[in-house]
């Protein structure tokens, strides 16, 4: 009868040491499950806004330069008056010369520039066609690839051409304009640009 006493009681002493181990065990192989799910540092660093100074681009003439955003290149690059001038003269021999494809243009871009401000232009530098980079090629007067060139970004995978605000010619394999990422200029500072942040997501 006293041996039943001491067994009985180290056997709940037993039940209840497991339940408390086993209960801890469970509490780590949830929290190392959910902590998989969360993106790694290296992952939310790559996401997070990229803040460029562009009073470099007054410089030099059609100077770009170029930031990482996303594991993309992103191109920031200045168009001048002449640049400009030309783009509504394009319209016939583009693709999507309105910028209706809403994948590669926010509505703040949705413009004949495609940008914020007219003479800033902002743009994911792969082509959408395989993905290749093009080449910046700014200059308004004829190329061995377009005899009709005025400005733009030339593809030399397979030949595709944009404008200057990155709209996509007609008859090319790439299928659409070059994006314009999520982007704004700060208000207190308009050579500060922030990539990775639409105008509408600032408070």
């Amino acid at each position: 009868m006293a041996n039943e006493g001491v067994n009985n009681g180290r056997r709940r002493f037993l039940t209840a040491t497991t339940a408390v181990v086993g209960g801890v065990g469970v509490a780590a192989t949830g929290y190392a499950f959910l902590s998989s799910w969360k993106p790694s540092a290296r992952a939310q660093s790559a996401a997070a806004p990229v803040e460029v100074d562009i009073s470099r681009l007054d410089l030099q003439p059609n100077a770009r330069l170029t930031v990482q955003w996303r594991g993309k290149p992103v191109w920031i690059f200045r168009r001048n008056e002449e640049q400009l001038a030309v783009l509504p003269g394009l319209a016939e021999r583009l693709a999507d010369p309105d910028s209706e494809n809403t994948d590669q243009t926010p509505a703040f871009a949705r413009n004949l520039a495609r940008s914020i401000k007219p003479e800033i232009g902002v743009l994911v530098g792969i082509c959408t066609h395989l993905g290749c980079s093009p080449t910046y090629v700014p200059e308004l007067r004829p190329q061995a690839f377009d005899s009709e060139w005025r400005g733009g970004f030339f593809c030399p995978c397979h030949n595709s051409r944009f404008d200057i605000a990155g709209r996509v010619f007609a008859g090319v394999p790439a299928p659409a304009n070059l994006p314009v990422p999520p982007h704004h200029f700060d208000p207190g500072n308009p050579n500060l640009v922030i990539i990775g942040i639409a105008p509408e997501e600032v408070a």
